[in-house]
């Protein structure tokens, strides 16, 4: 019973040892196949779909293996992110990243659409001021110039239409 049971407690430990094995050759494969997929996604497809590497389902494609098979050298070879990105716009140019940098001139991708649409907006916002600003002074300054030089029939009329449509001058 002894030996039962040294036998079983034997068997339990080279189990554990197996599965703590296998879960470090998973992570280690999981980790590098998900920094490959990471930086798939933030590289674009060169042969012209318009899609990311990752993603490009374009049939034939005759870019997307080139590139994967490249980005699994490098990332297999230990280098970093950066550099990965930096071998892939010298290689394929600026267009190969997904995003523009967020130093030096690309900055200006960042920022631009937002400077454009607080332009937009302030200027819509002053347009319409303005609008609303002036055209009343305009209709009043109209509407007393033609009373001063109207006739008494015509003061008659004006007055007339006001009463029956509540309206103070303007439109």
């Amino acid at each position: 019973m002894g030996s039962l049971l040294r036998r079983s407690s034997w068997m339990r430990s080279a189990q554990a040892s197996l599965l703590a094995i296998a879960v470090c050759f998973s992570l280690g494969a999981s980790d590098s196949s998900a920094r490959i997929d990471n930086l798939g996604h933030r590289l674009m497809c060169t042969c012209g779909c318009a899609q990311l590497l990752g993603e490009c389902d374009h049939v034939g494609c005759p870019s997307r293996g080139e590139e994967l098979a490249t980005l699994g050298t490098a990332v297999a070879a230990g280098q970093t992110d950066q550099q990965i990105l930096d071998a892939f716009a010298a290689k394929y140019g600026a267009t190969v990243l997904a995003a523009p940098r967020t130093q030096g001139f690309d900055l200006v991708a960042w920022i631009a659409p937002f400077a454009v649409f607080a332009a937009a907006l302030l200027g819509t916002i002053l347009l319409v001021r303005r609008w609303s600003g002036t055209s009343g002074v305009r209709a009043g300054a109209a509407a007393s110039n033609d009373l001063a030089t109207a006739s008494p029939e015509e003061k008659e009329r004006i007055e007339r239409i006001r009463r029956e449509t509540g309206a103070e001058g303007g439109f």
